[in-house]
């Protein structure tokens, strides 16, 4: 964007004791990251039914139930038209832009990202000692003992509240050894006592489930992309901003 319109705007408006009074309550980089949206959006048009369904689904939330009852929830907001429109036209504006910018980019970055996308739900039972973590093994392969049971009698872990089950969560959220382990491990099959760190672990797969290419992820990845994007602009802006405000102190 090479600045747009926001950098000449914050050189008129704010001036050097301005700008540190902003950072000081952390309300610049803020007020730059919507400046920067407001801009990119600016043009995007917002359809007639796009706008009727985001009132519906206002009212729906604030708990009325008809359009009728739209002037009601203004009071109740104590806001006035204008300015619930407003906002509900720059979230429209703000997803299609999203979308029409970042779509064609999405699957790509799916791609990139999907080993950090999958999710498993694993047991876990956490022990210092390796012969206990053993003896707990061989209890739950036999039969003799349940994994949740165990896990609330003899975890060390925070797993220890949840009966021992983790997740689902993310893969690249666990150790890197327990990352290979479960990549490869079946569902539902025991693994053997291993040692990460101070800790022996007793570890069964429960479910892994392979992040796909969904809408909804399409929209996640698109809205990833976009917070990047207003993230560099963001400092590239700052960056001149202070530049300029630097230099004017020197002089």
């Amino acid at each position: 964007m090479d600045g747009g319109t926001t950098l000449p705007e914050l050189r008129r408006a704010i001036s050097p004791d301005g700008r540190s009074l902003l950072r000081k309550y952390n309300l610049l980089k803020p007020l730059v990251e919507q400046m920067i949206t407001s801009e990119a959006i600016a043009g995007v048009p917002v359809p007639a039914d796009a706008l009727k369904k985001a009132k519906l689904e206002l009212l729906d939330q604030r708990g009325f139930e008809t359009m009728e009852q739209w002037s009601e929830m203004l009071a109740d907001l104590d806001r006035s038209d204008d300015e619930v429109i407003d906002r509900l036209e720059r979230v429209i504006r703000r997803q299609e832009y999203i979308r029409e910018r970042f779509a064609p980019k999405a699957e790509a970055r799916f791609l990139e990202r999907k080993n950090e996308l999958d999710q498993v739900v694993y047991s876990l039972l956490r022990l210092a000692n390796n012969f206990l973590a053993r003896e707990l093994y061989l209890q739950i392969e036999s039969g003799e003992s349940n994994f949740a049971d165990l896990a609330k009698r003899y975890a060390e872990g925070p797993e220890r509240n949840t009966n021992g089950i983790v997740g689902p969560v993310s893969l690249t959220q666990a150790h890197p050894a327990l990352v290979e382990k479960l990549r490869v491990a079946q569902p539902g099959v025991l693994l053997e006592p291993f040692r990460i760190a101070d800790w022996w672990l007793v570890v069964r797969l429960e479910r892994y489930s392979p992040a796909t290419f969904t809408p909804e992820v399409s929209d996640r990845m698109c809205r990833e992309m976009f917070d990047a994007w207003i993230a560099e602009e963001t400092a590239t802006t700052l960056s001149r901003l202070e530049g300029e405000f630097s230099d004017f102190s020197i002089s």
